[in-house]
C-alpha cells in the first residue's frame, strides 16, 4: 500500500479510536455510578457525577490515538498479526491510564475510584481489539466479493527485467500483500510500449509498478507518458542506485519532483514534539534540581583548586563545535595529563577512557558515578546544542581521529545527555565499534517511543551507578 493511503486509512483510524477511548472513560463512570456503587480494593462507595471528569474527554481523545501511534499501530500490515495488535493497544490504554492519573494529580483533582481506573483501560483494550477484529473480517470478506476486489484490491502489471520483476513479487509474498493482484509482467527492454497499452486493454488494470533499475529510461518515459494517457497509475521504484541505509522519499524543490535519500529520522510531527520536551524538561530539570547544583558547586569549589565548571569543545550536529560543559571531576591540569596517560588507554578507536584514572578527584569520583557531573549540560540543552536523548558528545579532536567515515553517521543527530550505550553498561563497551553501532542502531530506529525507553532506562542505572567510572 502506497504512502498517502496508508495515511487516509490511519486518519479515519486514529479518529475511530479516539472515540472508543472516550467511549471506554464515559463508559467506565456509568458502570460504576449505576452497577458497582460498592468499595472494590478498600475504594469508597461512592463516586463524583460525572460532570465534574467529563474535561479529561479531551486529553483522551488525544492521548489513545497518539500512543498508539507512537508504536507504530497505524503502520502496520493491512492483516498484521492479532498478538502484536493485541500488545500494543495494551500498552496505549495502560499508558492513557497513567495520563488521566497524571491529570488529575497536577490539576488537584479528587481521583477516580478504583472501579473506573480498572474498568477504563480495560473497556479501551477490548474496545479497539474487537474494533480490529471486525475490520480484519470485513475485508476479508470485502476482498472475496467482485465488488470489494473492483475498489480495494490493486490490479497490478509489473514492468522491468525478469530479475527485478522477481524480487517484487517476492517482496509482496514475504510482506502478506492480500491486497494486490499481479495481473502480468513485461520487459520493456524487450517488448514495446504499443505491448504494455494491450495489456493493460486486456487485464483492465488500475495500475503500472515500474522497476527502473535495468530498465532503458527512454522506454520509462514513454511508458510513464502511455499510463498517463489511460488514465492509469504508474509506480516508478526509485532503486536506480544502491544505498546501504538510506531512506529514499520524494519532495519537490521549487515545484521540480526531487528524490531525496535520507539516512536520518525525517523530519516529523514527532521531531517537534521532541524539541519541546528537550526544552522544557531541562528547564523544568534545572529548577528541580537546584539545590543540588548549588551543593555541587560548593562541595568542588571548597575541595579542589580551579573551575567548578569544565568547558570543552564538543562535535555537535553534522560535527559543529559547541562548548560543553560539566562538573570539574579532574585535577585542573587534567588536559595536560591526558599525553602521559595515553598509554594506558582502555578503549580502541579515537577515544580515549581509563578505569582508574588518577586525573580524577574523590568528589569527581562519586559526582561520576552517579552521573551528576552531566547536569550542566541541560543548560546545553536549552541552549540548542543537545538533546536530552542522543549519541554522547564527542571532543573535536578525537572526532577528527576517525579512520571509519562511516562513523560520522553519529553525528547526523544531535548529541545527547542519555543514549542507548549510556543504559547498555557503557564502561563494559571498550569497542569504540559497539558504541557507534548501539549510536546507528538508535539512529536507525529512532522515535519518539525510544527516545521515552531510554530516559526510563536512564533513571535505575543513574541511581545504581551501572556502568560509571
Amino acid at each position: 500500500m502506497l504512502r498517502r493511503q496508508k495515511q487516509i486509512r490511519a486518519q479515519v483510524q486514529k479518529l475511530v479510536d479516539a472515540g472508543l477511548f472516550c467511549l471506554a472513560y464515559w463508559l467506565a463512570h456509568w458502570i460504576r455510578s449505576n452497577w458497582l456503587r460498592v468499595e472494590v480494593f478498600g475504594g469508597t462507595p461512592n463516586i463524583e457525577g460525572f460532570d465534574k471528569y467529563a474535561w479529561v474527554l479531551v486529553p483522551v481523545f488525544f492521548a489513545g490515538p497518539f500512543l498508539l501511534g507512537l508504536q507504530g499501530f497505524y503502520n502496520r500490515p493491512l492483516f498484521s498479526s492479532r498478538a502484536q495488535t493485541a500488545w500494543q493497544v495494551f500498552k496505549a490504554s495502560m499508558l492513557t491510564l497513567v495520563v488521566v492519573i497524571s491529570l488529575l494529580f497536577l490539576m488537584r483533582y479528587p481521583a477516580l475510584s478504583r472501579a473506573a481506573l480498572i474498568l477504563f483501560p480495560t473497556l479501551s483494550f477490548g474496545f479497539v481489539v474487537v474494533k480490529e477484529e471486525m475490520l480484519r473480517g470485513l475485508l476479508r470478506g470485502w476482498l472475496k466479493t467482485s465488488l470489494g476486489q473492483a475498489q480495494l484490491k490493486k490490479r497490478l502489471i509489473l514492468v522491468g527485467t525478469p530479475e527485478d520483476t522477481a524480487r517484487l513479487k517476492k517482496d509482496f509474498q514475504r510482506n502478506a500483500v492480500e491486497d494486490i493482484e499481479i495481473m502480468a509482467q513485461l520487459n520493456l527492454n524487450e517488448a514495446s510500449v504499443e505491448q504494455l497499452v494491450q495489456v493493460l486493454h486486456d487485464s483492465s488494470a488500475n495500475g503500472v509498478i515500474i522497476s527502473a533499475q535495468h530498465t532503458y529510461f527512454g522506454q520509462v518515459e514513454k511508458a510513464i507518458q502511455a499510463c498517463e494517457l489511460e488514465g492509469v497509475e504508474a509506480w516508478l521504484l526509485a532503486d536506480f542506485f544502491k544505498t546501504q541505509v538510506s531512506q529514499t522519499a520524494l519532495d519537490d524543490f521549487n515545484g521540480r519532483p526531487m528524490l531525496v535519500f535520507r539516512s536520518t529520522p525525517p523530519d516529523s510531527w514527532q521531531n517537534v514534539i521532541k524539541q519541546f520536551i528537550d526544552v522544557v524538561g531541562a528547564g523544568v530539570l534545572l529548577v528541580v534540581l537546584s539545590p543540588l547544583l548549588v551543593t555541587v558547586t560548593a562541595w568542588i569549589r571548597l575541595t579542589s583548586p580551579g573551575p567548578v565548571l569544565f568547558k570543552q569543545k564538543r562535535s555537535g550536529l553534522n560535527g559543529r563545535p559547541f562548548t560543553m560543559m560539566k562538573f570539574r571531576t579532574m585535577v585542573s591540569d587534567a588536559e595536560q595529563l591526558k599525553q602521559e596517560l595515553a598509554v594506558l588507554n582502555e578503549m580502541s578507536g579515537p577515544v580515549f577512557k581509563l578505569t582508574n584514572d588518577p586525573r580524577v578527584t574523590p568528589v569527581g569520583r562519586f559526582l561520576r558515578r552517579y552521573s551528576i557531573d552531566e547536569l550542566p549540560q541541560l543548560i546545553n540543552v536549552l541552549r540548542g546544542e543537545m538533546s536530552l536523548v542522543g549519541p554522547r558528545p564527542l571532543p573535536v579532536d578525537e572526532t577528527m581521529r576517525f579512520n571509519d567515515m562511516a562513523h560520522r553517521r553519529r553525528l547526523s543527530v544531535k548529541p545527547g545527555l542519555t543514549c542507548l550505550w549510556q543504559v547498555s553498561g557503557r564502561s563494559n563497551v571498550v569497542d569504540f565499534k559497539d558504541w557507534v553501532r548501539l549510536d546507528l542502531e538508535y539512529i536507525d530506529n529512532w522515535s519518539l517511543w525510544l527516545d521515552v525507553k531510554i530516559l526510563l532506562r536512564t533513571i535505575p542505572a543513574v541511581l545504581l551507578g551501572t556502568g560509571a567510572r
